[in-house]
């Protein structure tokens, strides 16, 4: 079934994990639309528990679980898909490039972005997309495939774009910087009226808007915590621990599945972090914290990182969430006014997920999840880009074709 039988722009999703730009594209409903112009033909996910969140979630849509291969993208045959692909979406893992890693340039993981060209050349879609750290830029892994989209390239046939994006130019309450690539098949350019390539969604809130231009202001996190007046979630969560229920996919049993709004679950801190919590005024972080609770580390080194132990601003989006978000000694991932962590409940709505959305495995799991996702407000954006373009290009492709 090709996308023009189908009426929909069929898609595949690597590195998938819970869903974040297959939510996103899920979400995005054209104007005068009721539902999104997208289709999601396959996806592939090594982590069992993401794999699992994909598919309680987008396993219906996608006509059954077989559509979801959970296991290394090395051995998974693109040809199984047996139909045509106009788009593939995909983020290979990141953490041999991120500033938080040790930045390794042999780390085995950098290499994860050759299975996913391996599977573009297989394919050949209209448009492939990489999501990757703001780093990825940088690296010589994409100065390879900016290369082998040149003339003598194993991807010749399409023409590259790449920038960073910033998840609250686009409505998301978190400061979230990521590279986005964009690759446009040379043939469906050609057929654009102006010869262009797709481009990046231009922003449409900024942190200070021009009060005569056009864009909003950025999205604070008061979207999520509400004010101290006016809170949005419980001060004090009701439980440490996830809800009752085991699913089955792929074979394997695993927590869940949860909805967003279940997961509105607390730790279990020491006395010295829930002393350290309070004494951490709003805005503030380790710096704040008297001598007696503070550490040698944290005395001898002044000027060190600001977010450490430090409370989310209530005027502004978050900093970037993470996966070891409800971990504060990681970074400010203190409630703006409450002394505890966020949540994973807080943490996924950050993120954009809806409180509908279906997770599963452990809380750990589910944490990773959450952090490794795209954005579902950018994907969103994206998809709109995506859209926009392939509606001018379309016809056209037919016809030439």
């Amino acid at each position: 079934m090709t996308a023009a039988q189908s009426n929909k722009i069929t898609i595949v999703d690597l590195f998938a994990g819970c869903g974040g730009l297959t939510q996103g594209f899920h979400e995005f409903v054209a104007p005068g639309g009721q539902t999104s112009p997208f289709q999601v033909l396959g996806a592939v996910e090594l982590d069992t528990a993401a794999a699992t969140t994909y598919a309680a979630n987008f396993h219906a849509d996608m006509g059954g679980t077989e559509k979801i291969f959970a296991g290394d993208i090395k051995e998974w045959n693109p040809g199984d898909l047996h139909t045509d692909v106009d788009v593939i979406l995909g983020g290979p893992p990141c953490q041999g490039f991120s500033a938080l890693g040790k930045q390794d340039p042999d780390d085995p993981r950098n290499q994860l972005w050759r299975d996913y060209i391996r599977v573009v050349g297989k394919l050949r879609p209209k448009i492939f997309l990489i999501e990757n750290v703001d780093r990825f830029q940088r690296s010589p892994e994409f100065t390879e495939l900016r290369a082998a989209t040149e003339p003598g390239g194993e991807l010749a046939d399409y023409h590259l774009r790449c920038t960073q994006l910033v998840a609250a130019d686009h409505g998301v309450p978190q400061a979230r910087k990521r590279t986005i690539v964009l690759a446009t098949h040379r043939d469906l350019v050609d057929l654009h009226p102006e010869r262009l390539p797709l481009t990046h969604p231009a922003p449409t809130h900024e942190k200070s808007p021009d009060p005569r231009g056009t864009r909003l202001p950025w999205k604070t996190v008061t979207t999520i915590f509400g004010t101290p007046r006016a809170p949005r979630s419980a001060l004090v969560p009701a439980t440490t621990e996830l809800p009752k229920g085991r699913v089955t996919f792929f074979d394997k049993e695993v927590p869940g599945p949860f909805r967003t709004d279940r997961l509105h679950i607390g730790r279990r801190p020491t006395e010295l972090s829930r002393l350290r919590y309070a004494a951490i005024p709003p805005g503030g972080n380790r710096h704040d914290l008297p001598p007696e609770l503070s550490t040698k580390n944290w005395i001898n080194h002044r000027s060190g990182s600001g977010d450490v132990m430090g409370r989310l601003h209530l005027d502004r989006p978050s900093v970037t969430i993470r996966t070891e978000f409800y971990k504060p000694e990681k970074g400010r991932y203190l409630h703006p006014w409450a002394d505890r962590p966020i949540t994973h409940y807080e943490a996924a709505l950050l993120q954009g997920f809806s409180p509908d959305f279906l997770w599963c495995g452990s809380k750990a799991q589910i944490a990773r999840q959450i952090g490794n996702a795209v954005p579902v407000g950018l994907a969103r954006a994206l998809a709109a880009e995506v859209y926009g373009y392939l509606k001018i290009t379309e016809n056209r492709w037919h016809v030439a074709l």
